[in-house]
């Protein structure tokens, strides 16, 4: 079941909070309790955001990479290394820490992407800037995976 759609256009206020959206809290509140987990995306200058029993399923098949591997030594750094528990306030805020908020080079204007089972953060001018690149590249289908390619919508 996918829990998170949507493209949300929200505020961070001066101390990094943002209100979760009104139609979010319900479903993140009886999934977790409210408590999430934010961590940066290792590929994208946006956040990553799970309500927290997702993000332990996820942490547990981080850990079992193998520790010799470059590329999941690099991905254990990034993903766990940077994942910090968050928790909505009673007024269903969150508050980022700095560093993350620096690392996606957040503003006042932010954009909360549903992702299924995550929310994406972005500030506005790269999301913006980002999907225009991925609109314009819409026929480059070389590096799609074959399941991708089967899809009817």
């Amino acid at each position: 079941m996918s829990l998170f759609r949507g493209v949300n256009q929200i505020n961070l206020d001066a101390k990094g909070r943002f209100a979760m959206p009104t139609r979010y809290r319900e479903r993140l509140l009886d999934r977790s309790e409210g408590q999430l987990v934010v961590t940066i995306d290792p590929e994208e200058r946006c956040l990553l955001i799970y309500p927290l029993t997702d993000w332990e399923d996820i942490e547990q098949k981080i850990e079992a990479l193998p520790s010799f591997n470059k590329a999941a030594k690099r991905v254990k750094r990034l993903l766990i290394g940077h994942a910090t528990d968050l928790e909505l306030d009673g007024s269903g805020r969150v508050l980022l820490p700095p560093q993350l908020r620096e690392h996606a080079e957040l503003d006042k204007k932010v954009v909360l992407i549903g992702q299924g089972k995550k929310f994406e953060l972005w500030s506005e001018d790269h999301w913006n800037r980002s999907r225009e690149l991925w609109l314009e590249n819409e026929g480059d289908d070389e590096n799609m995976p074959d399941e991708l390619l089967s899809l009817s919508l």
